[in-house]
């Protein structure tokens, strides 16, 4: 019963196993889910909501306040017993609409609502700071699935290719042309392929599920591409100055600080008008009842009201509260302005090293384009020196050595390429854009 059971568990995991396909990506797919389910991006969608109930809330200070107000009330007082004979049981009530209008403030609600105006703007920048983050991360993981991939298919050549050698050399020395150190030197160099080969799958795997993460995918994701040569169609940069000028105006948390420091302006114009003049419009409208019952016959009266009238207030001393928060404001407003200082040297920096990395990536990838090939040509002419009996097995072994190295730089330098001009694009503020 028990290996029955065992039988059934194995075939449902191998069920769900297939169930679960991996799905493979382009990156022009990769990046059309990201824009759609990144969670920053999501938070930055979510923000813009937070920010349009913000500027709601600071708009409605300028607006009438309108409210519906009613009461009921019955009351009786004891000491008027001495005097009337009897203390009468009052009955009260009212039924009105009062209105309330901010004529003056002295610049606060005007500050309030452009701060808030400001911060729907604030709201853009962030969602393209996140996009533009989100495009460079899912690409530089797409580069990455592949060059993993890539590595892995070599280091796969490389030990079938050293499991061939060691049958050979079994073969030869069955017929007496290899001694017994070359087998031992074609097992030593086949167990040696064996690490790398577990590595690169472990890094497949890995960089499969960080693409995953990035997409916020429910299953298993995969890229689907080679790293073909990259064709250097897109010039070089060489123009520091012009794309630091680009960076200042696209960088999206650039923009964003500048926004920030417009709001922490308007704060300090709020905060300076706290002790301020201040001139309300108030009035209201409604019904009033009165009634007293006593020891005679009852009395009672209603009628409506209204009232109306400009109110002042004048907080000229409030214990120098207002002028703590004035300089509170004031230093905020300082901090984020010298913020704005080291965020722009801090770009200036990140364009500069972008664009010495990609000119770097662009070199290393001319420098090894044609080295593959002449790699491939020397260990053909090794492996046929070897059977023939002109060359050693050394020979054999640096050529081969010469040739897997050719091949990982040379994907490597596909991927850095790739990388590298994503990284320029996001420092000068125009990835995806």
């Amino acid at each position: 019963m028990r290996s029955i059971l065992a039988v059934i568990l194995v075939l449902a995991s191998a069920t769900a196993c297939c169930a679960s396909e991996i799905k493979a990506l382009t990156l022009e797919q990769a990046l059309a889910i990201a824009m759609e389910k990144n969670r920053d991006i999501e938070k930055a969608r979510e923000y813009a909501q937070y920010v349009q109930g913000r500027y709601r809330e600071e708009r409605a200070a300028a607006l009438p306040q309108i409210a519906l107000q009613g009461s009921v009330a019955m009351a009786r007082d004891q000491s008027l017993t001495a005097s009337a004979g009897s203390a009468p049981r009052q009955t009260s009530g009212s039924l009105g609409i009062t209105v309330s209008q901010p004529l003056y403030t002295w610049g606060k609600i005007g500050a309030a609502i452009r701060a808030a105006e400001v911060g729907l703007k604030t709201a853009d920048e962030q969602l393209r700071l996140y996009r533009q983050a989100a495009w460079r991360d899912v690409s530089s993981c797409w580069y990455d699935i592949l060059l993993a991939k890539e590595l892995h298919r070599l280091a796969l050549e490389n030990e079938k290719q050293k499991q061939r050698h060691l049958e050979e050399a079994r073969r030869k020395l069955a017929v007496g042309l290899a001694t017994e150190y070359d087998v031992l030197a074609a097992e030593v160099a086949h167990e040696n392929a064996r690490p790398e080969v577990i590595r690169s799958e472990n890094a497949v795997r890995t960089t499969r599920e960080r693409l995953r993460f990035l997409l916020a995918a429910p299953g298993e994701v995969d890229a689907s591409g080679a790293l073909a040569n990259p064709t250097l169609d897109r010039p070089i940069p060489s123009d520091r100055e012009g794309a630091l000028a680009i960076a200042r105006k696209k960088r999206p948390e650039l923009s964003d600080l500048r926004l920030k420091i417009g709001i922490y302006d308007e704060l300090l114009t709020i905060a300076d008008a706290d002790n301020k003049p201040r001139l309300d419009l108030k009035g209201g409208a409604g019904w009033n009842t009165l009634s007293l019952d006593d020891s005679g016959p009852s009395r009672s009266a209603d009628g409506a009201a209204w009232n109306v009238g400009v109110h002042l207030s004048f907080p000229f001393f409030d214990g120098f509260r207002t002028s703590g928060r004035v300089i509170q404001a004031r230093s905020e407003l300082r901090t984020r302005r010298l913020e704005e200082l080291k965020l722009l040297d801090s770009i200036a920096l990140e364009v500069r090293e972008a664009g010495n990395a990609l000119r770097e990536a662009a070199e290393i990838h001319q420098a090894v384009s044609g080295t593959v090939r002449q790699a491939e040509k020397l260990l053909t002419m090794a492996e046929k020196g070897y059977e023939y009996g002109v060359k050693i097995r050394l020979e054999v072994d640096d050529a081969q050595l010469n040739l897997l190295q050719a091949q990982n730089s040379l994907a490597r330098a596909q991927r850095d390429y790739r990388v590298a001009r994503v990284n320029y694009e996001w420092a000068i503020g125009t990835l995806g854009e």
